[in-house]
């Protein structure tokens, strides 16, 4: 009798918040375009057609099959948090409030931390520590989901911070051997926790002049694969910069130290490392370090060091080609997570700022076209053998036509070259549905206490306020399986 009472009351109150959701945006099927033997992007519209526009791999229309396993009270919390997230004078105004001078008053600031823990946190990050993370992986686990485990370290600012951002990275490697088998699918390492981004932009700018001039000495330089193309901008660094000081480079070398160690801890516990990106003032020191450190480990003809591509912008397909090719060339095998962007409004405000043109795509189409010419590429190179690639893509144009290409190509579907991933609490329909057509899928799963991980999620959020209104898609395929599971109850 209670359980007759329960179930209509907690559909009740759905149907009072929720609202007529609209679809995603959608645009003309996009295909892999270009000639991947080329180092350019290339978008005409007389290439061939690679998938037929009616080829769905990923099935949306079976919702009680997409969100199995997912408990009815997950999906409620879901929906209630994207429908807050997609507001977006909500979220500008929740970021003034974290960025202003109440959150100084200790009784507001409680109230606030309170209020976002139990809301936007919860739904985006897995918990404050390895012991809650664990219950988070269980249950993704459960479900057939993998994770990538990303510490929410903030940028360091000294030798202290930097050595205890390694040791939470070591930890987080460590704590893998203790989770469910094979659940864990990497672990994500933050290159400005474990070196100041002021000297990745020293060292970013030296890079830069060495390209623009080739006798120019580095002694400190590791072996590394190559960072530009011909097409990369340089306005960032217009005048020949200082040599690094000796306690410039003491710092790098034991930077570049911190990051050797985590590889040798993953190597040995064989977990994969995933290098994040970040903005192009100091993106190609990052790049630096995570060839320097692919070249150093591997797993025979598997990659260990993942780097990432960001296909916003323009050089970023020519890069990726150039550095595979020559990885290639030295017996090294190279993994990349392709992403499409995050500092679009800081990329072209600095361009601008300069004189320069923007580093960035004139415009969305362009951009998909280079994620999809990009992730095309890979997928041909793992058809023939070589690479490894993760493809982080809430995209659901590009999630199908990954999949449907890997199938043509007869790439196995829980191949270890070949693997997707989406945010933690975003692109679900996306997630269960790659799931469901059998490939290898994980979540992005940022952790540590909301105090540290609040700063990150504010410039996520900040930087990603599209792709938060575009969590209509998902709301959609939410509400329609628990309006299914609110029939089934009360039929």
């Amino acid at each position: 009798m209670a359980n007759k009472v329960v179930r209509p009351k907690v559909f009740r109150d759905l149907r009072c918040f929720a609202r007529c959701l609209n679809t995603a945006q959608t645009s003309t099927p996009m295909n892999f375009t270009g000639n991947y033997d080329s180092t350019n992007v290339t978008t005409s519209p007389t290439d061939q057609i690679l998938v037929a526009p009616e080829k769905k791999v990923i099935n949306f229309d079976d919702v009680k099959e997409l969100f199995t396993g997912v408990s009815t009270s997950k999906l409620i919390r879901s929906s209630l948090t994207l429908q807050m997230a997609s507001i977006e004078p909500m979220v500008d105004m929740g970021i003034r409030v974290m960025n202003s001078k109440l959150m100084d008053m200790p009784i507001f600031r409680e109230v606030i931390m309170w209020f976002v823990k139990n809301t936007f946190y919860e739904h985006f990050c897995a918990g404050k520590d390895l012991e809650e993370v664990r219950r988070t992986v269980t249950k993704l686990s459960d479900v057939g989901l993998k994770v990538m485990l990303d510490y929410g370290a903030e940028h360091a600012t000294e030798n202290e911070s930097c050595d205890h951002s390694m040791n939470v990275f070591l930890q987080t490697a460590e704590s893998t051997k203790s989770l469910p088998s094979s659940s864990v699918s990497f672990v994500v390492v933050k290159v400005t926790a474990l070196c100041t981004p002021k000297l990745l932009k020293r060292v970013s700018d030296l890079l830069r002049w060495e390209h623009k001039n080739p006798s120019f000495n580095l002694p400190w330089k590791h072996k590394a694969l190559p960072l530009f193309a011909d097409s990369s901008p340089l306005y960032q660094t217009t005048d020949k910069p200082e040599p690094l000081t000796v306690d410039e480079e003491r710092d790098l070398e034991l930077a570049h130290d911190r990051l050797m160690k985590i590889c040798k801890r993953c190597l040995e516990i064989d977990v994969q490392l995933l290098i994040d990106a970040e903005d192009t003032s100091i993106q190609p020191a990052i790049d630096y370090f995570a060839y320097s450190a692919a070249i150093k480990y591997h797993k025979d003809d598997h990659p260990l060091i993942f780097g990432t591509i960001q296909a916003y912008l323009k050089d970023s397909k020519e890069r990726m080609v150039i550095a595979k090719k020559a990885a290639e060339k030295m017996g090294v095998p190279m993994g990349f997570k392709l992403v499409r962007g995050a500092y679009m409004s800081s990329e072209n405000e600095l361009a601008s700022s300069l004189g320069f043109k923007s580093p960035i795509h004139d415009g969305i189409q362009q951009t998909h076209d280079c994620y999809n010419s990009c992730a095309g590429f890979m997928i041909d190179e793992i058809a023939n053998g070589s690479g490894a690639v993760v493809l982080a893509t809430h995209n659901i144009e590009s999630g199908n036509l990954a999949a449907s290409k890997a199938i043509d190509l007869g790439i196995r579907k829980d191949s270890q070259k070949l693997h997707f991933a989406q945010l933690y609490g975003m692109a679900q329909g996306l997630t269960f549905g790659l799931r469901n057509a059998g490939f290898q899928v994980s979540k992005y799963l940022p952790f540590g206490p909301v105090e540290q991980v609040m700063p990150y999620l504010i410039r996520r959020a900040e930087e990603n306020r599209g792709l938060l209104s575009s969590s209509a898609f998902d709301r959609q395929l939410m509400r329609k399986e628990l309006t299914r599971r609110f029939e089934a109850a009360t039929s």
